[in-house]
């Protein structure tokens, strides 16, 4: 059974990161590309939405249906076309206006993608209700789930340069003596 993750930052008072709304606006407003988001996004704390759903109900003493067993679920949403995909959240605020019972757990953008990869959605929807909705899908959702599962160079058409340190510096000798 999957366990709960620590939090990222236990004093997180779930507000969204003034640079992550920021360039959201902007992306609404039309002065910043989907590029400028995705750039605030890597450095950001998004929200993933957990519910709890019935498995099983029995009839108590008094004759009303009750809970017995319930678990916890990652929702997806589901496109007109059938695709699949992983909601994540900037802040509580977001959250609650999409639906109100949902638990949020904190994860990095990387994280989230890699999420939707397992799950084999298609894309990752922030801010499904507003209150600037963002997808992220195809390679840049491939090449972020890479990122977290440290698979990166798997990747097709992405190239990834490993720089190492110089193992033995050479000496330079920038004047040298003239015998007279």
């Amino acid at each position: 059974m999957p366990s709960i993750p620590q939090p990222l930052d236990p004093d997180d008072d779930g507000s969204a990161a003034p640079a992550l709304a920021a360039a959201l606006a902007s992306y609404q407003q039309g002065t910043a590309g989907p590029g400028d988001v995705l750039a605030a996004l890597t450095g950001a704390r998004l929200l993933v939405p957990v519910v709890a759903l019935l498995t099983e109900s029995e009839v108590g003493e008094h004759g009303l249906r009750q809970e017995k067993e319930s678990e916890m679920a990652l929702p997806k949403l589901v496109g007109k076309d059938g695709r699949e995909a992983v909601l994540a959240f900037t802040g509580t605020e977001a959250l609650t206006r999409w639906r109100p019972d949902a638990r949020p757990v904190q994860a990095t953008t990387p994280q989230v993608c890699q999420a939707a990869a397992h799950e084999r959605a298609a894309a990752v929807v922030v801010d499904v209700a507003g209150p600037v909705p963002f997808v992220i899908e195809g390679e840049v959702l491939e090449a972020l789930a890479a990122v977290a599962s440290g698979t990166l160079d798997q990747v097709p058409g992405v190239t990834v340069a490993r720089m190492r340190p110089d193992p033995a510096p050479r000496r330079r000798r920038w004047f040298s003596r003239k015998a007279t």
